[in-house]
């Protein structure tokens, strides 16, 4: 919220000066704080890198933590599950199902509630625990991200948050981007863009760009 007040209500500098322009205006912004989002130079832009950042899970330190707008559920590796001491015992029967690129359907092996920490703030997720194999310890989908009031920009590798009426930015993880060959590689490699058009085929090898892998698949394709 912003009031604007008019001019007479400003105090002047001095005793024998006045302010000479009429229609001056006093703002007082008692409103939440605007997140904004600066354009990137074309070099911080061009790269297909996915947004990976680090967080705790129940106080213990996690590294790649994948924030992914497409799912709209979260998603923890049952060996990311097992690292943490628990077991099947430990797991929450659920009918959840999960499906893949190719639309093949699999059932998950439960879900647990975590006490998860991303930047300031502490919120208790559910979490589906799967048995794929994937690039990620956890994946935040939009339960996770609407919930706690987030703008996530894979371009500007960073999201913007509201915590009460402030901003906070958490970065991406480059811990991972320098250990991990593969987002090295999407590090690398261009936007593709209408250029991959001029060809008569399209190679990806000129692109450097890896084999896809189906969240909780085994198999590149």
């Amino acid at each position: 919220m912003v009031f604007m007040w008019p001019i007479e209500f400003l105090a002047p500098s001095s005793d024998d000066e006045e302010i000479g322009i009429s229609d001056q205006l006093a703002q007082l912004a008692l409103g939440p704080m605007m997140a904004i989002f600066e354009k990137p130079t074309d070099d911080e832009r061009q790269h297909l890198k996915a947004l990976f950042i680090k967080g705790k899970v129940d106080g213990q330190l996690v590294s790649k933590i994948l924030i992914d707008g497409r799912g709209a559920i979260n998603i923890m590796s049952y060996v990311m599950y097992q690292k943490h001491g628990k077991g099947d015992k430990d797991l929450t029967k659920t009918d959840m199902m999960l499906k893949d690129f190719e639309g093949n359907v699999s059932p998950t092996k439960g879900a647990v509630c975590i006490e998860l920490t991303i930047g300031s703030k502490t919120l208790p997720m559910t979490f589906f625990v799967i048995n794929g194999k994937g690039a990620y310890n956890l994946l935040l989908g939009r339960d996770w991200i609407h919930a706690n009031c987030c703008v996530p920009s894979t371009m500007h590798q960073f999201l913007v948050r509201w915590v009460g009426d402030k901003i906070e930015v958490v970065p991406g993880d480059s811990s991972y981007i320098i250990a991990s060959a593969e987002s090295d590689t999407y590090e690398r490699t261009k936007c593709i863009l209408g250029e991959a058009w001029e060809k008569d085929f399209l190679c990806v090898a000129d692109y450097e760009i890896p084999p896809i892998q189906a969240v909780g698949s085994d198999e590149e394709f």
